[in-house]
């Protein structure tokens, strides 16, 4: 019998301190059939009919062929819906993978990427994996990026810095002032991204918009997702609206291929119909209302949400918590230690969340 074990392989120094990503818990099934999984960030909801229908009339002749690696039908719409130039826009497989452009493109090994603690867990995997040194910054006591300290930590060896806004997984944002002052305390040849993956759901009146900021200022790049408000995380498409030098760099290291023609037309279509996506957003942010306040009523303490999910800080209680609603047949994130992470489901799943943990 052939051992697959190798011992003679030699592995790359500093391997074993990256984790792997961590993917949310598939869903189990509780004693009355419901079986939910909120623990992704997922959209309840499919993508629209029309969106649907089209990926079925060009499915046929789509998978046998490369996509266009340059994607214009999708680039031109995109720079059309926020009135920027084509060549500031970069597209990836996802914002994660645009993310890892970023990463590789602004940092040798040694350089620091700077991001808030907790956020998005792949922000250190990234770094580690390019090489660069990840700086986290941990957030104040409202679950809330602390700007002055992350201003406080810059140093000469910084290159990058990520802002997710709102955050993964706490759902908070940071206000229009509070980012234009970080951005004053920035050196210019630092590059600031401002990671708006669930943006659509932001509804705070002072928050700022990443495309204004990204206008204004040489150093900001921005980056969206189709993942989450249009419910195409299947297809993985996600952009980067960025500097032209920073734009050109990011196409360089971005993997060939990496966005189907599935995905480039589906998010084009989906373009198309943002007013008919807006209402089920509009849905979606109601229900985050609606189960935050089943869970305060219910005892527990609830991080205000800008994003699609809610966060709860249970702290050495977030393994029990995930527990009942695993008992229940929802799978959550939980953060062991620090709190759990619900992402809005439909009306019925949120209702037996909410049971669940009464």
């Amino acid at each position: 019998m052939t051992s697959h074990t190798a011992p003679r392989l030699g592995f790359r120094p500093g391997l074993e301190q990256i984790a792997a990503y961590r993917a949310g818990k598939p869903a189990p099934v509780g004693p009355d059939g419901l079986s939910a999984k909120l623990s992704s960030n997922e959209n309840p909801y499919p993508p629209l009919a029309e969106v649907v229908e089209h990926l079925g009339r060009i499915v046929g002749d789509s998978v046998s062929r490369y996509p266009s690696i340059a994607a214009p039908e999708l680039t031109a719409a995109l720079a059309e819906r926020f009135a920027v130039e084509p060549e500031h826009i970069v597209l990836g497989a996802g914002s994660v993978e645009v993310a890892a452009q970023l990463i590789h493109a602004m940092t040798a090994p040694g350089d620091e990427v700077m991001f808030a603690w907790r956020s998005f867990e792949a922000y250190p995997i990234l770094t580690r994996v390019a090489g660069a040194v990840p700086v986290e910054v941990p957030l104040d006591a409202g679950a809330r990026h602390d700007l002055p300290a992350m201003a406080a930590a810059i140093t000469d060896r910084t290159r990058l810095i990520f802002v997710c806004n709102p955050n993964n997984p706490t759902g908070t944002v940071v206000s229009a002032d509070e980012l234009d002052a970080f951005l004053e305390a920035v050196p210019e040849d630092v590059l600031v991204v401002i990671d708006e993956a669930y943006v659509h759901f932001d509804v705070a009146p002072d928050s700022p918009n990443g495309v204004e900021v990204f206008r204004r200022r040489p150093n900001v790049a921005v980056l969206h997702t189709f993942s989450k408000a249009y419910g195409l995380a299947g297809l993985r498409v996600g952009y980067a609206i960025a500097p032209t030098e920073v734009a050109e760099a990011l196409r360089k290291v971005a993997i060939p291929f990496a966005v189907t023609r599935l995905a480039q037309e589906a998010a084009v279509c989906s373009l198309r119909a943002e007013a008919q996506l807006q209402e089920r957003i509009d849905v979606m942010i109601a229900e985050r209302a609606r189960l935050a306040a089943g869970l305060v009523a219910a005892g527990h303490a609830v991080t205000p949400s800008q994003a699609n999910f809610v966060w709860l800080p249970a702290g050495a209680a977030s393994a029990t918590v995930a527990e009942r609603l695993s008992a229940r047949g929802i799978s959550a994130r939980c953060f062991p230690g620090e709190g759990v992470r619900i992402s809005i489901g439909t009306p019925a799943e949120n209702d037996a969340v909410v049971e669940a943990l009464s």
